[in-house]
């Protein structure tokens, strides 16, 4: 719907010869120009033709798709997409039972299944550790934009490794090694704790340098402290 508010006024003045198109669907701006049957057909059936006519008119006539990623915070992003939402024009397909309508209701249902089963079944590990985002909202698993932990901790392999063994507490760590390897070691290299917990290694340790702690339970803030201290979680150091 931005698309086709922007460009057909575009088109239609005289001396517009070059149209940019700054969007942050690229995949939505594709099905513009697609011939293949869509749900959304009705919809592009006029921005198409009023495309087909822009070009004829003229052969210096062109139109350029520019991605921005909505996470850039652009400003004219929120104002077109409140222009958009307050346009109240009437779908296309005003029914419930709408394919795409369907689509989304079933996928809704998966996700809110699979977050509420994330949420209170033990299998995820009773030692699983709950992380906040920059709102200070408890991460729960989605699918969008990379999914809820692999954005944040995407630098390295390792680092990605390290993460996931402070996060589940399956690690080269005494408090793990207490449960499954009680054989070994369990008290920190440091000597100042009997058991080697997550939260002594992050908060505690004298091996790592205390500028670089946690003030807050915010993944990024952990993520952080992971970079700055490779050591940490790492089996190098188990």
């Amino acid at each position: 719907m931005a698309i086709c508010l922007g460009l057909i006024p575009a088109m239609e003045e005289e001396n517009v010869h070059n149209i940019i198109v700054i969007t942050d669907s690229i995949a939505a701006a594709k099905k513009v120009f697609e011939s293949k049957t869509d749900p959304l057909q009705n919809m592009f059936i006029p921005l198409t033709l009023a495309i087909d006519s822009f070009f004829r008119k003229d052969g210096r006539n062109k139109i350029q798709f520019w991605f921005c990623p909505s996470k850039a915070k652009w400003p004219k992003h929120k104002l077109v997409d409140d222009q958009v939402k307050a346009n109240n024009c009437a779908p296309i397909f005003p029914s419930k039972e709408s394919h795409l309508f369907s689509k989304k209701k079933e996928c809704d249902n998966i996700l809110s299944e699979w977050q509420n089963s994330f949420m209170s079944n033990p299998k995820r590990g009773q030692c699983f550790f709950d992380f906040e985002d920059e709102n200070q909202k408890v991460i729960i698993p989605t699918y969008a934009k990379g999914g809820s932990w692999l954005p944040s901790i995407g630098f390295t392999n390792s680092l990605c490794a390290r993460f996931t063994r402070m996060t589940t507490g399956h690690a080269p760590i005494g408090e793990y090694r207490q449960r499954f390897l009680p054989h070994l070691p369990i008290s920190c290299s440091c000597g100042k704790a009997e058991v080697q917990t997550r939260e002594h290694i992050v908060m505690e340790c004298d091996t790592h340098d205390p500028s670089t702690r946690p003030r807050n339970i915010i993944i990024n803030s952990f993520v952080h402290f992971l970079a700055d201290n490779p050591s940490a979680f790492s089996f190098d150091n188990g």
